[in-house]
């Protein structure tokens, strides 16, 4: 069997990081050996080595929280991989969806239960706390107590907005115009509780249901 084009450590390690395909979390952070990588690769399950433990380990196999692998990634030196993730479980052993939820800030660490990786995530937090909020008065928190009905026209009226802006104003009208609209985009969804991620499971659904898309459907999307 031919070796796999990675670069391992003298113990025959390698770093593995876990992250979530769709929002781009980082969820974990391991070793793996060859043999893991390829057992990784064979089962679609995230697989490292103990070195405590001096052996193979499947992440979340005894608990039944597995991590589904979408595919490896390798850097340009084939130092270091990602096993990229479709994760339906906390990643953390402390019970965290992430284990990175600590900040550092100077000489100290900061932690949070949840702390936001990406702008989509810091934005949902914000919104959530927006849509908790029982003291103070900011625009997002006025668009909750205004009902689904008032979400919903703000939703049009900047849709409407953007579209105008492509069909004839500068990329900047543009940008800002989308930056709106994805805003009151998230803002409805929070007002259900929807998290984007099941947005995102929806679109990478469409984006692989076909390699040729029905044109005439709504359900898939045109290949670029």
């Amino acid at each position: 069997m031919p070796q796999l084009p990675l670069k391992f450590d003298a113990q025959g390690l390698i770093p593995a990081i876990v992250q979530d395909h769709l929002t781009g979390q980082i969820r974990m952070f391991a070793f793996a050996t060859e043999a893991a990588v390829r057992k990784t690769l064979e089962t679609g399950r995230a697989t490292f080595w103990s070195r405590s433990r001096g052996e193979l380990w499947q992440r979340g196999r005894i608990s039944g929280h597995e991590t589904p692998v979408v595919k490896v990634l390798a850097d340009c030196n084939g130092h270091a991989i990602i096993y990229s993730s479709d994760p339906h479980s906390p990643s953390c052993n402390s019970g965290a969806p992430s284990c990175f939820f600590q900040a550092l800030e100077g000489d100290r660490l900061t932690q949070a239960t949840e702390q936001p990786q990406t702008v989509f995530a810091a934005l949902e937090s914000i919104l959530e706390t927006r849509k908790k909020s029982t003291g103070g008065e900011s625009y997002t928190r006025g668009l909750y107590q205004s009902g689904p009905a008032a979400i919903g026209a703000k939703i049009r009226e900047e849709a409407a907005e953007l579209a105008q802006a492509i069909e004839g104003e500068s990329e900047e009208r543009v940008v800002a115009e989308a930056a709106d609209t994805l805003y009151h985009v998230l803002v409805g969804l929070r007002s259900r509780s929807i998290a984007l991620r099941r947005v995102l499971v929806e679109l990478a659904r469409r984006v692989g249901r076909s390699a040729q898309p029905d044109r005439e459907s709504r359900g898939t999307l045109e290949q670029a």
